[in-house]
C-alpha cells in the first residue's frame, strides 16, 4: 500500500513545468458562439492589467463594426496592422515582427482560429501565438467552441453548419487559464436581433440556421464541458507536480476493471449506466500479465469479448503492464487520473489448492480502496458455489499419461542400473529429471502424475526395506518428502515455461500472419485486389474455405471466394443476410442459424458495415477459439483496407468533381469574356458604320476594328476546336518539310493588328535547314505565343522571334519583356486554363493558348518549354524544338 512518504512529484509533471519556464502565459476566453462577449471580456481584463502598471498592446482586435467594442479599445496601445496582398486585394494581418520587437508584458490577439493570408509567416494565427509565447510575452486570446478540431464534427451534427477554420486540441492545451464567457441563449438571440452581433441582413439569415435556441443550448453545454475538462487536466497536473494523493472529489470519472471473470461484462454495463447518469467519462482498464498467456481458451475469449463490449459502449480503453501487485497498479492509475469510482466484478471464493487468480485482485482492491468509491458488480446469472470438495480439472489425453508412466519406468531402470554399478545416494535426481522432461513435453497434469509415480517407485525400489512401501529410517521420510515437493515444484515451473514458450510462439505466428496480410492489402490498388487477397489469406491461414459477400444494389452477393465460389445455399445465404442486417455473427457454431455450413462475421469500419466474411471447413467442424481471435484481427484489417479504398475513391471523385467545376467555371468565364468582348466591339462598330455622316477615316478605323475583333474571335473558336480535337485524339498532323521563315512570316501577317503597339524583331539564323512539321498547326502555335506575348508585355516593348539549329533539331524562340513567369509556374503554364496570378491581374485570358501549343508541338514530335528571357528573371522566352527534315527518313 502506498504511504504518504512514498508519494513523490511526477517526473513528467515536473518536466512539463520546467518547459513552461521563460514562456509567456496564455489565457483563452472561450465562448459557445459568436456574440457572447469574449472580446469585450478580454478588453475588460486588459484594462485591469494595464491599471496594475503592465505594458499591454492590442496586437489584433476584430471589432466587426461594433461601436461599443471599438470604444472599449480606448486607452490601450494598438499595434498597426501589416498589409498583405492576396488575389489582387490588400488585406491586413497582425504584424508579428512588430509585436516581437515591442515585447510588451501582455498582447491581445483576437480570434485564435483565424487563417492568415498567403504570404504570412505562419498559416494559422495560433501558430503566431505560439511564437509570441515562446518570446516570453503573455497572451490573451478568444476562441469559439466550434473551432476546436475534435469538436468540429459534433458541432456540425448539432447545427448543420461546418466551420472550416479549426485549431488542434493541442493549441487549447497550451492555455494556462481558460475563462468561459457564458450568455444565456435568450440574451444572445436578443443581441443578435438588435444588430449587436451581425449586420441586419446577416443576422436574419443566422437566426434561421446557426442561431437557434436548441443549437445554442447544446453548444453552451459543450463549451462548459470543454472548459471543465481542461480545468480537470490542469488539476491533475497540479496534483502530480505537487505530490498530492488523489482522488480529489471534483469532476466525476469512473474506472471499470476488466479481466477474464464472467462478472466483467456486468461490471462494464454498470459502469456505462453510471457514466450515462452522471454524464461522466469512463475508462475500461485491463492489466496485462504474463500469466494471461496460460489462461484457458474460454477465459481468453471472454476477456476479448469484454474488451470489445467496452469499446462498443464508448469506454476509453487503457492497458497496464503489471506482474506482482496488480491491485496497487490499478489504484495508482486511478489516483493519477483522479478517478472517484472504481467498478469491479464480484470476487468468487476459490478452493485453497487453486493458485492465485484475478479474483484476488478484486479482493485486494476492496481491502485497500481507501478514498475511492468501489462498486461491486455480480454475474446476473451467478449460482451459489457448491461447498463440496472438487479437484482441479486436468487434461486427460491418454498419450500424456502414457508418457508419464514410461518416463518413470525409464528413470527406474536407469536408477537400478546405476545402483548396481556404482551406488550413489542421489538416485532421486534421476526421477526428478524424468518429471522435468514430462513437464516440458506435456504440461502440469502429466508432471504431477510423474512426480507421484516417481515418489512411489523410489520408495518401493530404492528405500530400505526394498520392494515395500514401508520406511524404517526416519531420515528417509524427510528425503522422500523433499523429493516429492521438489518434483512437484520443478514440474510446475517446467510446465509453466513450456506454456509460456507455446504462447509466445503462437503470438509470433499470429503477428507474422497479420503482418503478411497487412502488406498484401496495403499493396492492393483496387477493391478486387483486396477481396482476392482477403479470401485467399484467410483460407490459407485458417486452412478453410472463405467467401466474401458485399451489397450489390438491394442484394447481398458473393464477390470473392477461395476456392472460387459464386453462390451459397439458401440457409447459408440467410445466415449471411442476418449478419449483414444485424451486424452480428451467424451460421455454424453461433446462436443464429447454427445448422448452416458457413460461419459469417460482419466487416465493420467505424459505424459503417462494408460486407460479410464467411468461413467453412471441409469436415464441417466449428471454428476453434484460438482461430477466432486471429479471424477477428484479420476481419478488422480487411474492413480497414476496404474502407481505405472507398475513401480513396470518394476522394478521387471529389477531386474530379472539383476539377470539373473549376474547368467549367474557367470555360464559362472565358466564353463570357473572349466571346462577348469581340462581339460587343463588332456590334458597336457595325452600328457606327451605319451612320452615313462618318468621315472615311473613321469608317476605315471601324472596319479595321471589326476585322481585328473577328480574327480574335476566330482564334478563340479555333483554340476551342483544337483543344477538343486534342482531347479526343482526333488531331493528326500532316508532317512535311517547312521553312521557318515562311511560318514566322505568316504568323506575323496574321498578328499585324495585335502587334501594332509592339516592336516585333525577327532574328533567324542564316541558312536555316527545313524542319519536319505541319505548317498550319505550327503557324497556329506561333500565333498563340505572339498573342500571349503581346498581351503581357508593356506597350512599346520589343518582342523578339529567333531560330537556330541545335544538333538534329531547330529551336524557335519568342521572347518578350513582360513581368516573367515564376520558376514554380513555368511547367504549369501549359496546363489547361492555368494562368499566372500576376498576368491575370493585367489582362484576362482563357488559359487555353499555351495548353494548345504544347499539344500541337508534341503531336508533331517536338517539345516546348518556358524560361526567363533576362538574367534577373524578367521577361519570358518560349522555346519550340522541332526535328529537322530528313529526306531519307521521310521517304
Amino acid at each position: 500500500m502506498t504511504t504518504d512518504a512514498e508519494i513523490r512529484p511526477s517526473p513528467e509533471a515536473l518536466l512539463a513545468h520546467a518547459e513552461r519556464e521563460g514562456r509567456g502565459r496564455l489565457k483563452v476566453f472561450l465562448g459557445a458562439a459568436p456574440g457572447v462577449g469574449k472580446t469585450w471580456a478580454m478588453l475588460d481584463d486588459a484594462h485591469r492589467e494595464a491599471a496594475k502598471g503592465r505594458v499591454v498592446v492590442a496586437a489584433l482586435i476584430e471589432t466587426h463594426g461594433r461601436a461599443e467594442t471599438q470604444a472599449k479599445l480606448a486607452g490601450l496601445t494598438q499595434l498597426p496592422r501589416k498589409p498583405v496582398i492576396y488575389q489582387g486585394r490588400v488585406l491586413t494581418e497582425m504584424d508579428l515582427d512588430g509585436l516581437l520587437a515591442r515585447k510588451p508584458d501582455l498582447a491581445l490577439i483576437d480570434e485564435l482560429a483565424h487563417t492568415n493570408a498567403d504570404g504570412s509567416r505562419h498559416e494559422k494565427r495560433w501558430q503566431d501565438v505560439e511564437e509570441v509565447l515562446a518570446a516570453g510575452i503573455d497572451v490573451y486570446t478568444t476562441l469559439n467552441i466550434q473551432h476546436i478540431e475534435t469538436l468540429n464534427e459534433t458541432v456540425t451534427r448539432i447545427t448543420g453548419v461546418r466551420v472550416r477554420e479549426t485549431v488542434p486540441d493541442g493549441a487549447l492545451e497550451m492555455a494556462d487559464e481558460i475563462e468561459l464567457i457564458d450568455l444565456p441563449p435568450d440574451e444572445l438571440l436578443d443581441r443578435l436581433k438588435q444588430g449587436k452581433v451581425y449586420p441586419a441582413d446577416q443576422a436574419s439569415r443566422a437566426l434561421g440556421s446557426f442561431f437557434v435556441k436548441g443549437n445554442l443550448t447544446a453548444l453552451r453545454e459543450l463549451a462548459m464541458r470543454t472548459a471543465a475538462d481542461r480545468v480537470d487536466a490542469q488539476l491533475r497536473e497540479h496534483m502530480a507536480a505537487n505530490a498530492i494523493a488523489g482522488p480529489w472529489p471534483t469532476q466525476e470519472r469512473i474506472l471499470v476493471c476488466i479481466n477474464e471473470s464472467p462478472a466483467a461484462r456486468e461490471a462494464i454495463r454498470v459502469a456505462k449506466r453510471s457514466a450515462d447518469r452522471a454524464r461522466a467519462e469512463w475508462i475500461a482498464l485491463n492489466v496485462a500479465q504474463a500469466r494471461m498467456e496460460a489462461l484457458p481458451e474460454a477465459d481468453k475469449d471472454r476477456l476479448a469479448g469484454s474488451l470489445r463490449l467496452a469499446e462498443r459502449l464508448g469506454a476509453v480503453l487503457a492497458t497496464l503492464e503489471a506482474e506482482h501487485d496488480v491491485a496497487e497498479a490499478i489504484l495508482t492509475y486511478a489516483r493519477d487520473r483522479n478517478v472517484r469510482r472504481i467498478v469491479i466484478g464480484r470476487p468468487r471464493p476459490r478452493p485453497f489448492w487453486v493458485r492465485w487468480t484475478s479474483e484476488d485482485v478484486a479482493t485486494d482492491i476492496l481491502r485497500r480502496s481507501g478514498p475511492f468509491e468501489v462498486t461491486v458488480a455480480s454475474e446476473p446469472d451467478a449460482k451459489p458455489q457448491a461447498s463440496h470438495f472438487r479437484l482441479p480439472q486436468l487434461e486427460a489425453e491418454p498419450r500424456a499419461w502414457a508418457e508419464a508412466v514410461l518416463a518413470v519406468a525409464v528413470a527406474s531402470g536407469c536408477a537400478w542400473a546405476v545402483d548396481r554399478l556404482f551406488p550413489v545416494a542421489s538416485l532421486a535426481l534421476l526421477f526428478m529429471t524424468a518429471v522435468v522432461v514430462v513437464a516440458s513435453r506435456r504440461g502440469m497434469a502429466s508432471s504431477a502424475l510423474a512426480s507421484v509415480l516417481g515418489f512411489l517407485s523410489y520408495d518401493f525400489f530404492f528405500v530400505d526395506p526394498r520392494l515395500t512401501f514401508t520406511v524404517t529410517d526416519r531420515s528417509e521420510l524427510l528425503t522422500l518428502g523433499l523429493f516429492l515437493a521438489a518434483s512437484l515444484v520443478t514440474g510446475n515451473l517446467a510446465a509453466r515455461l513450456r506454456a509460456r514458450i507455446e504462447a509466445q510462439t503462437a503470438i509470433a505466428d499470429r503477428t507474422n500472419k497479420l503482418y503478411d496480410f497487412s502488406r498484401r492489402v496495403a499493396a492492393a490498388a483496387t477493391a478486387d485486389d483486396v477481396i482476392w487477397a482477403s479470401v485467399s489469406h484467410v483460407a490459407t491461414t485458417l486452412r478453410c474455405e472463405s467467401v466474401l459477400l458485399m451489397p450489390r444494389g438491394t442484394e447481398l452477393q458473393v464477390v470473392g471466394g477461395f476456392p472460387p465460389e459464386d453462390r451459397l445455399e439458401v440457409r447459408d445465404q440467410s445466415a449471411a443476410q442476418f449478419t449483414w442486417e444485424k451486424g452480428e455473427p451467424a451460421g455454424r457454431g453461433s446462436d443464429t442459424l447454427p445448422t448452416a455450413r458457413w460461419f459469417f462475421l460482419p466487416l465493420i469500419a467505424g459505424d459503417r458495415r462494408l460486407g460479410v466474411l464467411g468461413i467453412a471447413y471441409e469436415d464441417d467442424r466449428q471454428l476453434a477459439r484460438t482461430d477466432r481471435r486471429l479471424l477477428d484481427a484479420l476481419i478488422d484489417q480487411i474492413a480497414l483496407a476496404l474502407e481505405r479504398l472507398r475513401l480513396t475513391e470518394d476522394l478521387a471523385a471529389t477531386q474530379l468533381a472539383t476539377e470539373t467545376e473549376r474547368l467549367r467555371t474557367a470555360l464559362l468565364n472565358s466564353v463570357s469574356h473572349d466571346l462577348r468582348t469581340p462581339l460587343v466591339t463588332i456590334i458597336g462598330a457595325a452600328g457606327h458604320l451605319a451612320d452615313n455622316d462618318l468621315p472615311s477615316t473613321a469608317r476605315h478605323t471601324l472596319a479595321e476594328n471589326i476585322r481585328e475583333e473577328g480574327e480574335r474571335l476566330d482564334r478563340y473558336v479555333q483554340n476551342l476546336l483544337d483543344m477538343t480535337r486534342l482531347g479526343h485524339g482526333a488531331l493528326t498532323p500532316r508532317l512535311a518539310p517547312q521553312d521557318v521563315a515562311e511560318i514566322v512570316g505568316g504568323a506575323r501577317a496574321r498578328m499585324k493588328g495585335v502587334l501594332r503597339g509592339h516592336d516585333l524583331q525577327v532574328d533567324l539564323a542564316p541558312n536555316l535547314p527545313l524542319i519536319l512539321a505541319d505548317g498550319v498547326l505550327l503557324e497556329q502555335v506561333v500565333v498563340n505565343i505572339l498573342d500571349n506575348a503581346a498581351k503581357y508585355s508593356p506597350e512599346g516593348s520589343a518582342i523578339i522571334v529567333g531560330a537556330t539549329q541545335k544538333g538534329v533539331r531547330v529551336e524557335i524562340s519568342i521572347a518578350d519583356q513582360g513581368p516573367g513567369i515564376p520558376q514554380a509556374d513555368r511547367a504549369r503554364v501549359f496546363d489547361m486554363f492555368y494562368r499566372v496570378a500576376i498576368g491575370d491581374r493585367q489582362r484576362a485570358g482563357t488559359g487555353l493558348g499555351l495548353a494548345i501549343c504544347k499539344g500541337l508541338v508534341e503531336a508533331m514530335g517536338g517539345a516546348i518549354r518556358a524560361e526567363a528571357a533576362a538574367p534577373d528573371g524578367t521577361g519570358t522566352r518560349m522555346v519550340i524544338e522541332l526535328p529537322l527534315y530528313n529526306p531519307e527518313v521521310s521517304t
